[in-house]
């Protein structure tokens, strides 16, 4: 008889404030419904990370429909040190369609009511944090007026 998989553990790495501007409307493209939000500063708070998000990048987002977001954000990161680190995160955000609209309107919502994961992938050439480099990650988000707050796990 086979044995249940355990699942992986988690490791707290940070949180990731992520200020945003104001949403680009690029309208209905055959992809779907498309927006931009400017990525303008931000900070990175945690037990293994510490600095800034750097006033650089966008997440380029797919509204799916009228309860789903695709969520592409690229940005920057300068740790304390001086470190830059590129992110890539990839997420979902999911809830219900009033909820949702009232994100997109810049409203505040309960994150309690909006499914938000994401799977952050990071890239540096810093000799000290080579190991994000080769390290998966996980997070959960909340989506607040004029940031993302996301907080970071690494998978181990």
């Amino acid at each position: 008889m086979r044995t249940i998989p355990q699942p992986p553990a988690l490791t707290f790495l940070a949180t990731l404030r992520v200020d945003v501007g104001e949403p680009i409307d690029a309208g209905i493209t055959p992809e779907g419904h498309r927006r931009i939000v400017p990525i303008i500063g931000g900070t990175v708070t945690g037990p293994q990370l510490q600095g800034r998000v750097m006033p650089a990048g966008a997440d380029y987002q797919i509204l799916r429909s009228a309860e789903l977001t695709e969520l592409d954000a690229r940005y920057a990161l300068e740790l304390d040190g001086g470190a830059v680190v590129y992110v890539h995160n990839l997420a979902l955000r999911r809830g219900a369609a009033e909820d949702i609209a009232r994100l997109n309107r810049g409203e505040d919502v309960d994150p309690g009511l909006i499914y938000f994961r994401c799977t952050p992938r990071f890239s540096t050439a810093a000799p000290e944090w080579a190991w994000l480099n080769h390290t998966i990650a996980v997070g959960t988000g909340r989506r607040r007026p004029d940031a993302v707050e996301i907080d970071v796990f690494t998978v181990g």
